[in-house]
């Protein structure tokens, strides 16, 4: 079985000459423990992501984090446009449209273990690089997660966790009640929790969960369980799920009214076929649903990665912490 929690976000709004240094700096804090030069390479890889942004887009941001599987370092560039024209032309080292030696995109692509980008004139850049170990566990490509605090706050009472077991993947989203400190309480509790019996029926953990969280504030939570072309959700509270393909969303999913710790009615079971490119998307209400009315043709293509980071920066509502979770096609429907 391979099973992780989530890790935390750190967000930098790129909006100043100066967060650029700053990205470095903070990138290479995040980096800390990993060997040999990888801190500093993790610091260039901000550097360069975040320059870019600042000379060539607007409302620009850096997400950053650990692999929760350990090992590795995840820096997610986003920007609200005007988008690249020709991606592997602004790849090409000395290319540049603002008389510069033209070496960013092209740099963090070489420093980077794994590399993503994807342009639109109307959905901006994004670009995922992933700087790794070694001998680092490889997490999922077609999984991605980003889990940000309220602004104001230190750490994310939302949280997140995954296994998967035989070719069945199972994930949990969990919004401790509030935010702060307690609220990351109840997550974490409920992270360790489910990480204890995850292939247990959904109802059955949402029961344990709610037997673990009764000393806490409690939280919503939404566990789903993709196996093959059929997912199956079980919810309580304001975590949703969404199913999108290329088409367009085909399915959403809320969970039933209650509170988990608290209140919890007797969890009942929702399921979902899914085609060969549909991506599951679960969140939090630190993220506004309002997202899945209109989404682009660019936006439902997506890999998960980049997809979750264009949610946290287009529909965050910053006053709250946030969590969104996309899993893509199944192993076993590939």
């Amino acid at each position: 079985m391979n099973a992780w929690a989530a890790a935390r976000t750190l967000h930098i709004a790129i909006d100043h000459p100066s967060a650029v240094q700053s990205a470095a700096d903070r990138a290479r804090s995040v980096a800390r423990g990993m060997p040999g030069a990888l801190p500093d390479q993790a610091a260039v890889l901000a550097s360069e992501l975040a320059s870019n942004i600042l000379k060539h887009a607007k409302n620009g941001a850096l997400f950053v984090q650990r692999s929760p599987l350990g090992g590795s370092l995840d820096v997610i560039a986003v920007d609200s446009g005007p988008g690249m024209p020709d991606i592997g032309l602004s790849l090409t080292d000395g290319y540049s449209t603002t008389k510069t030696m033209g070496a960013g995109l092209g740099a963090a692509r070489r420093i980077a273990t794994d590399f993503a980008i994807r342009s639109d004139a109307g959905l901006g850049t994004l670009a995922h690089a992933r700087l790794a170990e070694p001998d680092a566990p490889r997490t999922p490509a077609a999984l991605g997660a980003l889990c940000l605090p309220a602004d104001g706050e230190d750490e994310s009472g939302d949280g997140y966790a995954v296994a998967d077991h035989d070719g069945v993947r199972t994930a949990l989203v969990i919004d401790g009640l509030g935010h702060g400190p307690e609220a990351a309480t109840a997550a974490q509790r409920a992270e360790r929790t489910f990480l204890a019996n995850p292939v247990a029926p959904l109802g059955d953990l949402i029961t344990a969960l709610h037997k673990a969280l009764r000393h806490t504030r409690g939280a919503a939570v939404a566990a789903l369980r993709v196996t093959g072309g059929r997912a199956e959700f079980c919810g309580i509270g304001n975590v949703r799920a969404a199913a999108v393909a290329p088409h367009g969303v085909h399915h959403q999913l809320n969970g039933q009214a209650g509170i988990v710790g608290y209140t919890l009615p007797t969890p009942r079971s929702q399921f979902v076929d899914l085609t060969e490119r549909s991506t599951l998307v679960l969140y939090t209400d630190g993220i506004d649903h309002r997202w899945t009315y209109t989404p682009s043709d660019t936006r439902l293509t997506l890999p998960p990665m980049l997809l979750a980071a264009s949610l946290a920066h287009t529909h965050r509502r910053r006053r709250d912490d946030a969590t969104v979770l996309a899993l893509g096609p199944h192993l076993g429907m590939r």
